[in-house]
């Protein structure tokens, strides 16, 4: 590989990154994954730095899960999770990456075939490539074809892991989560794994998810969330039953070999679930505001006039008709296109990033809207 001319290559192409400035005061940050707000709640911080102080809480684990002894804090997160999610065992990861990573190269192997949604996240693809399997990517939210799949190839394997997210992080609509549980439940040799980053906090019964809209939640055979995104903390969950959990405790090579989180931040994560539960009303906001943003979206996607046909044309259709979310994208087709408007909104006093390829497939760049409801109301957009 030549460095510089990758470098030079990206420059080029206006998909060279750099690593973002301090955000200067008074911008409306509208980049952020802080989709509740609790990242500014100075009085839970109060509270969290109070408790710490008194009972000496270590600021390092020093050492990973499996060889540190402070695991105080960590027992009381996962007896939490426990509780709320009733059949489950809870198995706390560094990071959404991390749990990605550790949980799927552990569980498929070369007799495994893997079936994921066509937009999952990259933490997932890695999980999927460490872990040697055959990958097949099914259309995105497209059930026919998944089951298709499924009758295709369910006796060659003998097991068939099959891979969504709840909540897409780029475009921010849902997978349909009640169908694919219903096909899943046709192969006795399927499991289900749901990726719930950017539904946790957010969206179903006190936040706690989609999965836990479904009829039968224990259809999922293991559930991922993080806390570093609605929740403001840092850290990833993975649900599953106890044979899976203890199965992961020793085969998931991120969980085993990673020094765990300290303890003081599991303190913050469980103060802030607390928290999480009764925050019905800016959910309720947080929904009003995409409301809001939709309907500036569409004006602006319109005024594009993208080429039809185009990639850029074909994704801002197949997004034209998603319920409001708190994460929406503004389809531009093109890397320094995308990178001017987000210059010309900074300008404006509002922070929105371009997301360009490989973050998005080639052609598909755009802006994506984060919202968050500690935002009271959504600013005039001028591009």
């Amino acid at each position: 590989m030549n460095i510089t001319e990758t470098l030079d290559k990206l420059r080029e192409s206006g998909n060279f990154r750099t690593i973002p400035e301090q955000q200067r005061e008074g911008l409306v940050d509208l980049s952020s994954n802080d989709y509740l707000g609790l990242t500014q709640d100075l009085e839970l911080r109060q509270q969290l730095m109070d408790t710490a102080a008194s009972c000496a809480l270590p600021l390092s684990a020093s050492a990973s899960r499996l060889l540190s002894a402070s695991q105080e804090e960590f027992d009381r997160l996962e007896d939490m999770l426990r509780d709320l999610y009733p059949g489950r065992e809870a198995l706390i990861f560094n990071s959404g990456y991390h749990a990605n990573t550790g949980l799927i190269s552990a569980l498929a192997d070369r007799d495994t075939l893997v079936l994921a949604d066509r937009l999952v996240h990259a933490s997932i693809i890695d999980g999927i490539a460490l872990s040697r399997a055959k990958l097949i990517r099914w259309h995105h939210n497209d059930t026919q074809h998944l089951q298709q799949l499924l009758d295709d190839n369910h006796d060659k394997y003998s097991n068939i892991l099959i891979i969504t997210e709840s909540v897409f992080s780029m475009d921010g609509d849902q997978a349909p989560l009640e169908e694919i549980a219903r096909i899943k439940g046709e192969y006795r040799n399927a499991w289900l794994y749901v990726d719930e980053a950017h539904a946790f906090g957010v969206l179903g019964p006190q936040g706690l998810g989609l999965v836990a809209n479904l009829p039968d939640p224990m259809q999922t055979d293991i559930v991922v969330g993080t806390f570093g995104k609605a929740l403001g903390s840092v850290g990833a969950f993975a649900l599953t039953s106890t044979e899976m959990h203890d199965f992961m405790v020793n085969r998931a090579r991120s969980f085993i070999f990673s020094t765990a989180l300290p303890p003081i931040n599991i303190m913050w994560t469980r103060l802030l679930i607390g928290k999480m539960l009764t925050m019905d009303s800016e959910r309720k906001h947080l929904q009003r505001l995409a409301q809001d943003l939709s309907a500036m979206i569409r004006v602006w996607q319109s005024e594009l006039n993208l080429p039809e046909g185009s990639p850029a044309f074909s994704a801002a259709t197949a997004l034209a008709d998603n319920p409001p979310s708190h994460i929406q994208p503004l389809i531009v087709g093109n890397a320094r296109k995308a990178i001017d408007l987000s210059q010309s909104l900074l300008d404006q006093g509002i922070k929105v990033l371009p997301i360009r390829t490989p973050t998005v497939p080639p052609g598909t760049e755009r802006l994506r809207f984060s919202l968050s409801a500690a935002i009271p109301s959504l600013p005039r957009l001028k591009h």
